[in-house]
Order: structure tokens, then C-alpha cells, then sequence
């Protein structure tokens, strides 16, 4: 198979854009962007989202026993750009709080879940990283930041949700 079809294809899947914030062994503040977020499960309150076993962040991430899930609002992209690069001084001069672990916090996102991790599985070239979330806020106000098709995509601000349906 053709791996870069196979992404391609994936990419017709419109996602929002996370950045997913660790502490390494040292404290040292760990961060990526990633847009293979998912919910799991509502009880016990469980999201998963996966991370390459190539990547440089893996390790800390293997061992982190908190994480936080930041799911990014239109204003971020520069945000998401600056994490989705290999690099050691992501944080630098970036303002964050400290959350469950010392983890680090952005302001301005649609929502933050902060996980303690659950359990890593295997899959492929990738771990899927499952975390039990233990406390969240949303903004909501925010709209979100989407990617689709290895572009940004930032919805209108009126005329992009449905009506709601009665079940």
C-alpha cells in the first residue's frame, strides 16, 4: 500500500487540532500537537489520542503519569504550528499555568481535559496513549481550529452548526 494515499486519504477526515502537554522525568515541560484525539468512554471518563514511537517526545510521554489535552480555538494555529516542530524550546516564551502534575496549561483553548494516564497501547508505528480524564473546562465561546486535508480550516461564525435534533 501506498503510504502517502493512505495518509491522504485519512486527511479527508476533518479533525479539530490538539496540543497534548507532559512533564519529562527531569520536569522538564513536554509538548505536541496532535489531531488524533478521541473520546473513549463517559464512565469512567476516558479520551485517547496517539503519538509516532519514532518521536521525540515519546519517551517522556511513555512515562508521564498526568498529560493534558488542549483542544485549540481558531486563534491558535501559530500555537499549534510552534509545537507540531521538533524542537526544545517550544515553551519559550509562552505563557501557561500548571495543572494536575505540573503540567502545562495554555489559556484561550476551547476546551482542556487534564488526564491522569491510564494505560499506552500498541498499535503499529504508533502508541495510543489513554488517558482518565480527572478534571476540564471549555470556553464556550471559542470556535475550534480544524485541519482537513493538510490544511487549517476555521468555520464561520454563524451557519456552522445544525439545528439541534430531538431524539
Amino acid at each position: 500500500m501506498d503510504t502517502k494515499q493512505f495518509r491522504n486519504a485519512l486527511g479527508s477526515f476533518a479533525t479539530g487540532v490538539t496540543i497534548i502537554t507532559t512533564r519529562d522525568e527531569k520536569g522538564g515541560a513536554i509538548g505536541v500537537t496532535a489531531n488524533s484525539f478521541n473520546s473513549l468512554s463517559l464512565d469512567p471518563p476516558l479520551v485517547l489520542w496517539s503519538i509516532g514511537i519514532k518521536a521525540f517526545s515519546y519517551p517522556a510521554f511513555a512515562k508521564a503519569k498526568h498529560f493534558a489535552v488542549h483542544v485549540l480555538a481558531a486563534d491558535q494555529q501559530a500555537l499549534s504550528d510552534r509545537f507540531a516542530r521538533p524542537s526544545t524550546e517550544k515553551f519559550d516564551g509562552i505563557a501557561f499555568e500548571h495543572g494536575l502534575g505540573e503540567v502545562p496549561l495554555f489559556p484561550g483553548c476551547a476546551a482542556v481535559f487534564e488526564c491522569s494516564t491510564e494505560r499506552c497501547v500498541e498499535g503499529g508505528d504508533h502508541v495510543i496513549m489513554i488517558g482518565r480524564v480527572e478534571h476540564f473546562s471549555v470556553d464556550e465561546l471559542a470556535l475550534p481550529l480544524m485541519f482537513y486535508r493538510g490544511r487549517y480550516a476555521i468555520p464561520e461564525a454563524e451557519g456552522i452548526f445544525s439545528p439541534p435534533v430531538k431524539v
